[in-house]
């Protein structure tokens, strides 16, 4: 047996790398791309587009599962090679002027995550092959865990960064993206002997009305809370004026509000049921958007920031929890990269419509928009609950 501190600091590392980029992107890609002479359309655009990898990503599964690469394994070289994308893409993109290049940073964006999509989904498969089932509940603690604190770095750190010198910030990712290398070579891929292969019988439990309910549901959520979260820093940048460091230190804040969301909601979910956690996922997003349209001064931006952290966070918990429950055993693995794959749909979309809504109608009536269509969720519900319903896998 290896080592359990090996493996989970391995994953724990694994995850930080996906969480310095996403934590770019929440807190200063919109500023940089502003900053470069284009506008949130343009910004919506580059998002979208960036963000097609993590809904293919399925098939970077299907890849892994099927070919041993070279004879080196079914996990570790595809991780390899996707970081090794992830960090030279990096240090290109420092030498383009989005302004002057928008499509060859589009291009370079879009390998970025076609790498961290890669890396991504060969992840999740090594840790399910080499991790014991009485493991896996801190085993996940040590992946968000990790994501969270890459959020945390890359906007507190990268954003005073910015301040000086932004093609520094793109070096300094690419440098952290190369932490996982000096773990990943320790571990040992367990055999894969089981010729396990994607499942398309998967595809069939989508005729069912709550699967597909709860599909539509996730496409909602996250097309609301991921469009709404890129544009909160440029708003605050419009209404206060802010500092690059001070966009850094609000997503830091929210990346904290979203730890602690995602435990409140996760708690919920489990000990009062599916449909009072969805009420609060729907409630909590709704107040804190219009909180951060309404906040009068910076201290109370920083509070209404950490609110919406706690509702994304939260928010993401109850939708997980809710598709695995509707997730059928026998296609597990499938069908919930399937519903996964629906809700990073709905964030391009809302990446997309977010920028040419505040392009086109202010920041702040983009924001109170994407509270009003939570509420899109609700004529789910009967579908989603009602009896006989297929009901959620034990």
């Amino acid at each position: 047996m290896q080592s359990k501190s090996l493996r989970f600091s391995l994953f724990g590392l694994l995850y930080f790398t996906q969480g310095i980029i996403l934590g770019y992107f929440a807190a200063l890609n919109a500023l940089y791309l502003l900053s470069n002479g284009l506008n949130m359309t343009d910004v919506g655009i580059f998002s979208s587009i960036a963000l097609i990898p993590f809904v293919i990503k399925i098939f970077f599964g299907m890849l892994s599962d099927r070919y041993n690469l070279f004879g080196l394994g079914h996990r570790k070289p595809y991780i390899v090679i996707g970081l090794a994308v992830q960090a030279i893409c990096l240090v290109l993109v420092a030498n383009i002027n989005p302004g002057q290049q928008y499509w060859t940073f589009v291009g370079l964006a879009f390998m970025l995550q076609l790498g961290m999509a890669f890396y991504d989904t060969c992840t999740d498969g090594l840790a399910l092959d080499i991790t014991p089932a009485n493991e896996k509940g801190m085993l996940q603690g040590f992946m968000v865990g990790g994501r969270s604190v890459g959020v945390i770095a890359a906007a507190s750190i990268a954003g005073r960064i910015a301040e000086q010198s932004w093609p520094a910030v793109f070096y300094f990712l690419a440098v952290l993206t190369l932490l996982p290398f000096t773990l990943l070579f320790f571990i040992r891929e367990t055999r894969h002997t089981s010729g396990e292969r994607f499942n398309w019988q998967a595809f069939s439990a989508f005729k069912q009305p709550a699967v597909l309910g709860v599909s539509a549901m996730g496409l909602i959520i996250f097309l609301v809370i991921v469009g709404a979260n890129q544009l909160v820093n440029p708003y605050f940048s419009q209404k206060f004026d802010i500092s690059l460091g001070t966009a850094g230190l609000i997503t830091t804040v929210w990346g904290i509000g979203c730890v602690i969301g995602a435990v409140v909601g996760g708690l919920l979910m489990d000990r009062s049921g599916n449909q009072p956690a969805l009420w609060l996922s729907i409630g909590s997003v709704v107040c804190t958007l219009v909180l951060l349209v309404f906040a009068p001064s910076l201290p109370l931006a920083f509070a209404a920031a950490v609110l919406f952290g706690m509702a994304y966070g939260a928010s993401q918990a109850i939708y997980f929890a809710l598709a695995m429950k509707y997730t059928q055993p026998a296609i597990a693995a499938s069908m919930f990269s399937i519903l996964m794959a629906v809700t990073n749909i709905g964030q391009g979309i809302g990446l997309g419509v977010g920028g040419a809504l505040a392009n086109n109608l202010g920041f702040a009536t983009a924001l109170l928009i994407f509270g009003a269509a939570m509420f899109l969720i609700l004529p789910f519900f009967p579908v989603v609950f009602r009896k006989p319903a297929l009901q959620p896998a034990a």
